[in-house]
């Protein structure tokens, strides 16, 4: 049996080694995208992208358009990956080297870097160009936090009929995107009730649109956490990548990187968030604290999946872990308190 990526893989990978070709011809230099990252006082995941930019964006009118043509969802999407790009990190004591994908992305874990708890800030570089990468350290003592999905959420989006997610992905400005009704003040009382918790959002959206996200979660006041996207595109034994696995493979990463804390996990019934919420903790019960699940309503349903009703049924995953479900953030705190009282 072959051991060679799935063709689109190689193919994909063609395309960006000649655009990047064609685009270094023209003069275009690295450029360090940062992602919200994490970390605790053992390691630190630091997670970046390295694509290529004109001169012109340097500039203080670059800089300027760019922010304005960014706020265009479409924007987002198209980038100039630096293929297998040497780069450099730098977080308190530890320097590290590295190498980008095929996509440009850098996902690299760094050890005794000796930083505080907290929002720290790490350093990526990739030739003349650098970075700041946000990256938050959970403190040792950490004993809950959250883990919510973004889509249908947090965020109305409508996914994953194709022509509405076109819609709100590359034509709408972020002005026009709505919070969920609630959720902001759920995960604020959540905040109080356990101060220092970390909250991590985890989604099936694109690495492409977190710049966009990061400035609506601020808009509208949700914490700060850092983000666990996806690279959407062909992998290396298929056409896409697996929405659902990367859910379950993120939250049992998490389970290994911060085993003493136990997690409240949070998203909606459109989609597969119950399914797999429940196999986890079915899996785990002494890692998750509940589970809190945004009940759409039957035309989001219908904009969701074609049907008025949620995909599955959301029960229980397991006697020790409650599960509460509301239409809005409010409802399931008031649901929250009332049902295991951690809020």
């Amino acid at each position: 049996m072959s051991n060679r990526p799935f063709f689109a893989a190689r193919v994909e990978m063609f395309l960006d080694r000649r655009f990047e070709q064609f685009f270094r011809a023209l003069g275009w230099r690295e450029r360090v995208i940062p992602y919200t990252a994490y970390g605790n006082d053992g390691f630190a995941r630091v997670l970046a992208r390295v694509v290529l930019s004109p001169d012109f964006s340097d500039t203080q009118l670059g800089k300027a358009a760019e922010e304005f043509l960014s706020r265009r969802g479409w924007r987002n999407f198209f980038t100039a990956a630096c293929v297998h790009t040497r780069y450099e990190v730098r977080l308190g004591d530890a320097v590290v080297q590295g190498t980008t994908d095929r996509g440009g992305y850098v996902d690299h874990r760094v050890r005794n870097h000796d930083a505080p708890p907290g929002w720290v800030m790490a350093t990526v570089a990739s030739g003349d160009f650098s970075a700041q990468v946000p990256v938050m350290i959970v403190p040792p003592d950490a004993e809950v936090g959250i883990v919510s999905d973004i889509d249908d959420t947090i965020l109305s989006t409508m996914l994953p009929r194709p022509f509405i997610a076109a819609w709100n992905s590359f034509i709408r400005t972020e002005a026009a995107r709505q919070a969920i009704s609630g959720m902001a003040v759920f995960y604020e009382a959540f905040g109080q009730r356990y101060p220092g918790a970390p909250v991590l959002y985890l989604s099936t959206g694109a690495w492409n649109t977190h710049g966009f996200l990061r400035r609506f979660m601020r808009r509208h006041r949700y914490p700060e956490g850092p983000m666990l996207l996806t690279d959407w595109g062909p992998t290396n034994t298929g056409w896409f990548r697996s929405g659902q696995e990367h859910k379950r493979m993120s939250l049992l990463q998490l389970s290994v990187d911060f085993p003493n804390v136990r997690w409240l996990l949070v998203g909606d019934d459109g989609q597969h968030d119950p399914e797999i919420y429940r196999e986890f903790a079915a899996a785990n019960p002494q890692r998750v604290l509940g589970i809190a699940i945004r009940q759409l309503s039957p035309a989001e349903h219908y904009l969701a999946h074609g049907t008025t009703e949620p995909m599955l049924e959301d029960e229980a995953a397991a006697p020790s872990v409650p599960v509460v479900r509301a239409p809005d953030g409010r409802g399931l705190l008031q649901m929250a308190r009332e049902r295991f009282g951690i809020l």
